[in-house]
């Protein structure tokens, strides 16, 4: 067998990813041609196939499953060295990968990429949002760098790195404004309004409520909190919110806005990273920069 490249590898992690050798050429900057006669000379040098292919469809094989993940550990490394020498030399600076998720992004984003901006005038900042399960998985897979979300996350090979803490708070129609603030094992009874499936602010909010996590009301979920402000805005109910999200959320929206007495509900906000990742150092300096955001925004 003779020495795969990196160059080799990258091609197979890409297919395997896409599982379309149209989009991964694409993702590879190179021709669909190009890409099939690179995984056809690996498969010819390991002596064994690696996908399955059908007019429908690509698939891994048995071994190519095994090796994908070896694979994505191999380029990793090998991404992990070059950053580590980039940032040997010249510190907090070049690409950096960041994923955050929707219920904070919108909120945290706009002050935290102006204080990057004027503090790290070479950081080259790529953002990602989507929802904490795909951030944690992407973390894993090296496709991101490090992400902000709620914790914990519990994952062992992750560094956890705690930043703030900040309330929910109970967003009303207006009409209700003057009525005593529910309990809120009776935000049931109110028609509790809450984001779809696999944001965990769902559960939060649930479980702050002392509800079960698959409690739903048909046709009544929401994909982002500006839509739930609006519909508690429409008379459909009630909703709890972050605080952060206040001041963007309902100025405009008819809906009134009130903290729980007594035990409030809470949610701690922190980054994660690889323990792996050479980048530890300049993280760090990307917490303090997101809690001076954080303080500006809650302030």
């Amino acid at each position: 067998m003779t020495n795969l490249t990196l160059r080799q590898l990258r091609y197979f992690e890409a297919l395997a990813q896409h599982r379309h050798f149209g989009r991964a050429a694409d993702a590879c900057a190179i021709s669909q041609p190009a890409l099939s006669v690179q995984i056809k000379e690996l498969e010819e040098d390991l002596g064994v196939p690696l996908f399955e292919r059908n007019a429908r469809q690509i698939r891994l094989t048995a071994f190519g499953e095994d090796m994908a993940s070896r694979v994505r550990d191999v380029l990793r490394g090998v991404e992990e060295i070059g950053e580590m020498a980039r940032m040997s030399q010249t510190g907090l600076a070049g690409r950096l990968r960041l994923g955050v998720i929707p219920t904070i992004a919108p909120y945290l984003l706009p002050n935290l990429l102006r204080r990057l901006q004027n503090d790290f005038p070479d950081l080259v900042l790529h953002v990602r949002e989507t929802m904490t399960a795909t951030l944690i998985e992407e973390l894993r897979q090296g496709r991101i760098d490090t992400a902000i979300v709620a914790l914990p996350v519990s994952e062992p090979t992750f560094v956890e790195r705690p930043l703030f803490s900040e309330r929910f708070v109970l967003v009303r129609p207006q009409s209700e404004a003057d009525h005593p603030v529910p309990r809120p094992e009776n935000l049931e009874r109110e028609r509790l309004l809450l984001l779809e499936e696999g944001h965990c602010f769902r559960d939060q909010a649930l479980s702050f409520c002392g509800l079960p996590t698959a409690r739903t009301h048909e046709g009544l979920d929401g994909s982002s909190l500006s839509t739930l402000v609006q519909m508690v805005g429409a008379g459909l109910g009630v909703t709890l919110i972050p605080e952060m999200a206040v001041p963007v959320e309902t100025p405009t929206a008819g809906v009134s806005v009130d903290q729980f007495k007594g035990r409030e509900p809470t949610r701690d906000i922190g980054m994660i990273w690889r323990k792996s990742s050479p980048l530890g150092p300049q993280l760090e300096k990307i917490g303090y920069a997101v809690q001076s955001s954080a303080a500006v925004r809650r302030s």
